[in-house]
């Protein structure tokens, strides 16, 4: 395998947006993943609340009572307007979201990413994601022990839902970390996967408003298993990108992105590539988005532009 396809380790994405990118995520089906995240906010529709009448919510008035109104009448009629005065002014209740991104982008090739959140309190999401590696490199050949991975963590909300930090663990399953099952003399066989194959901590931002939208990704893949034998690898994967809505439906900005091979025994370091370009992007009420994004790899003796398109849907 040669040290291009070894460097696809790194990940992530869900997703995701994310994007929307995140719509993602996990990667870009983290970042993706985001976008998928963003475009969900999981707040619940205020129309409701917002057109609440507190005169029709209040029962009826009481027949009139000679002498004048009764003490328990005015204690039943503040009581009403109090509990209606609560319920439209408390928070909209987030509901459980889930989204599916279908990724494909120059190096990675083709990976669908998904991405769980559960409310666990006010501002805090129980999160979980995983990566579907479907690059035959990745593996072993031939499609057997494709690459895997799955993972869990939180996501913190704040700022009325507009800025999302969600810290994330998972595990790879496979052989591109560790190389595969190993021979006596310790030798990768060549055939074979691992479970717990590598260890991805990832950190994932996102932040969208009505005018401007933003993510922040950084994995690091580590491997577990045979990780001091020949051949095993670790991979830093990071990107950044920030646009403009300019309607509801569609915004544009620039993304960028980096692949490091920061780890190889028995082989060399490098920087695999240095991504820069535009994206523009469809979203829709329902969850639905797609996003595109190209422009050129600037790494010193980069090979070629790149290219990567995330089309998917959060409910």
């Amino acid at each position: 395998m040669t040290l291009r396809f070894a460097c696809a380790a790194s990940a992530l994405t869900l997703i995701c947006a994310l994007s929307a990118p995140a719509n993602a995520q996990a990667p870009d089906s983290l970042a993706v993943e985001a976008t998928a995240a963003i475009a969900t906010t999981g707040k619940a529709d205020s129309t409701e609340l917002a057109g609440f009448d507190l005169n029709r919510a209040a029962p009826p008035a009481a027949s009139p009572v000679t002498g004048g109104t009764a003490p328990g009448q005015i204690a039943v009629s503040a009581a009403a307007a109090a509990s209606a005065a609560a319920v439209q002014d408390a928070p909209a209740q987030r509901d459980e979201r889930f989204s599916v991104v279908l990724n494909q982008d120059a190096f990675f090739g083709f990976y669908p990413t998904f991405n769980g959140l559960i409310p666990v309190s006010d501002n805090v999401d129980l999160s979980f994601y995983g990566i579907m590696w479907t690059t035959p490199s990745f593996g072993n050949g031939g499609g057997n022990d494709l690459w895997t991975e799955f993972g869990i963590g939180a996501n913190f909300i704040s700022n009325e839902g507009k800025l999302q930090i969600k810290p994330q663990i998972g595990l790879t399953n496979g052989a591109l970390l560790s190389r595969g099952v190993r021979a006596p003399n310790g030798n990768s066989t060549g055939t074979g996967s691992n479970f717990a194959d590598g260890i991805v901590p990832s950190l994932t931002v996102n932040y969208s408003d009505d005018s401007f939208e933003a993510e922040y990704y950084g994995g690091y893949y580590a491997a577990l298993r045979n990780r001091n034998e020949t051949g095993s690898l670790d991979f830093l994967h990071t990107w950044i990108n920030a646009g403009y809505k300019f309607t509801g439906n569609f915004s544009a900005g620039a993304h960028y992105e980096l692949l490091s091979n920061t780890r190889a025994v028995g082989g060399n370091t490098a920087v695999v590539y240095q991504w820069v370009g535009p994206y523009v992007q469809f979203a829709l009420k329902k969850g639905f988005f797609a996003r595109f994004t190209a422009g050129a790899d600037i790494e010193e003796g980069g090979d070629g532009d790149f290219y990567k398109l995330a089309v998917g849907m959060s409910f």
